[in-house]
Parts: C-alpha cells; structure tokens; sequence
C-alpha cells in the first residue's frame, strides 16, 4: 500500500477547524455526482507529464530564473514561499530528465468519488492532510469504492491550474521523501480519479486518487 504524503508550498499551517462529529455517509454511483471537465484535466495534466517528462523539464529550466532565494516570484502571480528554493527545482529537472515515460492512467469515476470525500469532509474545516477530520484515512475512502491493490494520493491546496498544480507536486519542495513525485510517476498506477472542492483556509482544495484497478 502506498503511503499518502502532504503536499508541497504550505508556507504556512493553517488553523484547524473543529472537527465533524460524525463520519459522512460515502459517495456512491447511486448519487449521480459525477467530474466535472475541470475535475478530469487535473488527470489529463498527469497524463502529460508521465507521457512528456523531458517537455515539463524544459517548462521548468525556464520557471528558475523567477527564484528570489526561497521565494518564486513568476510573473503575474502571488510570490510562493519555498522550503528548498531553486534547488528543488533542479533536482526535479534531473529527474524529468532521467525518468522514462509512463502509461496514461483512466480516468475513474469510483476514484473521483473517493477523492470527493475527503474535500467535502475536509474542505469546511481548513484542515490539511491526508486524515480526515472524522478519522478516515485514504485507504477507508478508496475501500468504500471497491478494493484496490496499491493506492495512493495528492493533495494540492489554493486556486491552481493544473499545469501549475502538476509541476509544484512534482517540485515537491519541502517533502524528504518527494512523494507526490512518486505518485505520480509510479508505473504500477492504472487509473486515477481528481476532485476539487472549497478549502476554508486556501480557497481551493484538490484530491487525487489513483490506484492499480478495483478488483472483482
């Protein structure tokens, strides 16, 4: 089972809410909820980079020169404050550069209701992570889909493009282990399922869920 890790770019840890007193009921198929356009470019994004690595580590050669030590100012943006600065950067480039393509992963609408989940659980508390406020973990949402082999899950926070979202994950500045960089290029990984939603705290909130396939 894959571990889950947090995203990269919090500047700051944002105040906890106060937790729901009660589990929410999970989506089912039944409710009618299904992605929105939006929802399923976030995957399309993944897609592309997994097809197109050394393309997005020429895209980021020419974000670098934006770096002001630890903040990245790009132009007509907020300046993002960084842990790493420039050098997460360029080991990103390397592994860009190095990784070899991997297949396109499905879009699953099973996995955009697991990830659905946790941003209408999550998304009204301004809490981060990958626990939800009633407890659940990302293997207790993607198990009320279907059983899985191997899972695991990104979680990015604030009001992003894809393309932008795609390359801070795989950034991953201020993550040890560059987990959500391994997420996303994990080979075993088949389909994946996004959802976005409000976040009290950072406006936006965006999950996604990817796995190996449900079993029969």
């Amino acid at each position: 089972m894959r571990r889950a890790i947090l995203p990269l770019l919090l500047a700051i840890t944002p105040a906890m809410g106060q937790p729901p007193t009660s589990e929410p009921a999970p989506l089912d198929a039944a409710e009618g909820v299904t992605a929105t356009p939006e929802e399923k470019a976030v995957v399309l994004e993944i897609n592309r980079i997994r097809k197109y690595p050394k393309a997005y580590a020429d895209y980021l050669k020419a974000l670098r020169k934006y770096f002001d030590g630890t903040l990245w100012r790009l132009p007509n943006r907020i300046p993002i404050r960084t842990n790493e600065g420039a050098a997460a950067l360029d080991e990103a480039v390397a592994f860009l550069e190095s990784v070899p393509p991997r297949e396109p992963l499905a879009f699953s609408e099973s996995l955009f209701r697991s990830a659905l989940e946790l941003v209408r659980e999550q998304g009204p508390t301004g809490q981060t992570g990958h626990k939800g406020p009633t407890g659940s973990t990302m293997q207790d949402r993607i198990a009320r889909q279907g059983p899985v082999g191997v899972c695991g899950e990104i979680i990015n926070y604030g009001p992003e493009v894809p393309r932008m979202t795609m390359l801070q994950l795989v950034i991953d500045d201020g993550v040890p282990d560059r987990g959500h960089r391994r997420n996303i290029f994990d080979p075993d990984f088949r389909i994946a399922g996004a959802a976005t939603g409000s976040h009290k705290t950072y406006g936006t909130m965006t999950v996604v869920d990817m796995a190996d396939g449900f079993k029969d």
